[in-house]
């Protein structure tokens, strides 16, 4: 067990983290005595199902003071977006700065779906260049075989939370395998996946109860004592989740490597509560990412730029010197991590998403400016699975969900969102300024012909110039109909335990 003032003393580093990124230059590399640029190490922190419920995001339910002192010496991303709000395809992405529907990845790796064994990965990309490369956690992207790390530790999901210290350890073993070859490291934490622990191995010391928060969260729309039982865990796994990113750091402090290591911080898709992880919502696609870039002149605050999980491969890429393919489409972030504006960034981000399994599968599409958000569901003579799944639990990891009973005592907006989000229309659209957490689908309002109309040509260009095979119906349809079979031969997704099983979508995709 970790001593409660070891966790407490781990962030006395970023004072002193802080003195030295003052007195660091401007170039894209740290200098070496010679005047010779030397390599970064990049240390990629994944949390799992989480949001940007963090104090550095206005969170004041929430203790994550490691990860805020992150966010204080670094840049603040506060409208970063994940390309698929599921874990195996939105970690698709991170590895290959692909969307899921080009890499092949469209849902849960568990459930077999898997990339195309074609494409190069980025701990590739990164050996080509002299990196060792390091993943703690798991990965839960297939197939294996794309992926060729140096070394390998904790490969299991350990939703149980337990023995948070041993990521810090092994990252030092990593760390001090080679010391004479820049390192790239991706660690990925348990936390705040489902179930949701209020303490584990007395982690957090201080956890929270119902009553200690003003209230569940807001896109979820109603409130109950048990959705803020699940609301106080899961800010009880936020915190628990900081403790292990100041034990990572501290490593890293030990060994004097702050100053030429690149820490990125990204949660892997929104929480697993309804309208929220599984979902085109904002609570579903919107994480929080934080960059603490040592060789630039520290831009410490705030930018607010759309930028998506695709630009995360080409972000590494442009400090490590690997060479960016000119197949992807994300753009690397380097430029917003010093002083003043960059111009016109982007206009539109975009995701995905299928349903990751069989039982859950509704395929949608959706775009965001800055300001509104369209999503076009595919399949919307159908009832969405996923309603069901949160309403009533279906499954364990559905506990979280808003039931009928509690709906019913929201406010008819609220209930109209829900409705709508159980059986939706064709095309939802909603004004982020006037409406943050989308209760107001607009999409019938004669005011918003023109947005609608924009929006919806936005996405179609994304659509063909990505590629997307569900843009073809006849490829849609075909998949449509794989599922259906899938479902009637493997009930209650008993494929997932076929050693044997393969989906056939690969093969007709492209």
């Amino acid at each position: 067990m970790i001593k409660a003032i070891e966790i407490e003393n781990s962030v006395f580093l970023w004072g002193w983290l802080l003195a030295v990124l003052l007195l660091t230059s401007c170039d894209k590399g740290a200098k070496n005595g010679s005047g010779a640029k030397e390599k970064m190490n990049v240390l990629f922190v994944v949390s799992e199902d989480n949001g940007p419920e963090l104090g550095c995001y206005g969170n004041q339910d929430v203790s994550t003071p490691n990860i805020d002192q992150l966010a204080e010496t670094g840049v603040r991303f506060d409208n970063a977006f994940v390309t698929y709000s599921v874990c195996s395809p939105s970690r698709s992405t991170l590895f290959t700065g692909l969307y899921p529907h080009q890499n092949g990845q469209i849902g849960l790796a568990t459930h077999h779906y898997q990339m195309y064994d074609s494409l190069k990965t980025l701990p590739g990309y990164l050996h080509d260049v002299g990196y060792r490369t390091g993943i703690i956690g798991k990965r839960h992207v297939n197939p294996a075989t794309s992926f060729k790390w140096d070394y390998g530790a904790i490969k299991g999901a350990n939703f149980e939370k337990v023995q948070l210290e041993k990521y810090a350890e092994s990252a030092l073993e990593f760390i001090q395998m080679d010391a004479g070859k820049p390192f790239f490291l991706m660690v990925n934490f348990p936390d705040a996946h489902f179930p949701l622990q209020k303490q584990v191995d007395g982690l957090p010391p201080q956890p929270l109860d119902a009553d200690d928060v003003t209230g569940t969260l807001p896109f979820i729309g109603v409130d109950s004592r048990r959705l803020r039982e699940y609301t106080a865990n899961y800010y009880n796994s936020m915190a628990r989740l900081d403790i292990a990113v100041g034990l990572l750091l501290k490593k890293l402090e030990e060994e004097k490597l702050l100053e030429n290591t690149v820490v990125i911080y990204m949660g892997d898709h929104g929480p697993q509560f309804s309208r929220a992880k599984c979902s085109n919502y904002e609570a579903g696609l919107r994480v929080p990412l934080i960059i603490r870039y040592p060789p630039r002149n520290p831009h410490v605050g705030m930018r607010k730029e759309l930028v998506s999980s695709i630009d995360i491969v080409p972000t590494i890429m442009d400090i490590t010197g690997a060479k960016c393919p000119d197949s992807l489409d994300g753009r690397s972030l380097l430029p917003l991590l010093g002083q003043g504006s960059e111009g016109k960034w982007r206009e539109y981000v975009f995701a995905g998403g299928a349903g990751a399994t069989s039982l859950f599968f509704y395929p949608r599409r959706s775009v965001r400016n800055d300001r509104y958000k369209l999503i076009h569901n595919l399949l919307y003579t159908r009832e969405n699975p996923k309603y069901s799944f949160y309403a009533d639990h279906l499954n364990g990891h559905f506990d979280g969900g808003t039931e009928e009973g509690e709906l019913m005592q929201g406010t008819d907006e609220v209930r109209a969102a829900y409705a709508t989000w159980k059986n939706p229309p064709e095309y939802e659209l909603y004004d982020l300024q006037e409406d943050p957490y989308e209760f107001r689908n607009l999409i019938g309002n004669p005011q918003y012909v023109s947005i609608k109309g924009e929006m919806i040509g936005a996405l179609v260009k994304w659509q063909q110039e990505t590629d997307d095979p569900f843009y073809d119906k006849g490829i849609l349809d075909r998949f449509v109909a794989e599922v259906d079979s899938v479902n009637r031969h493997f009930p209650n997704h008993s494929y997932a335990k076929d050693s044997t099983f393969r989906w056939k979508y690969l093969q007709y995709f492209k």
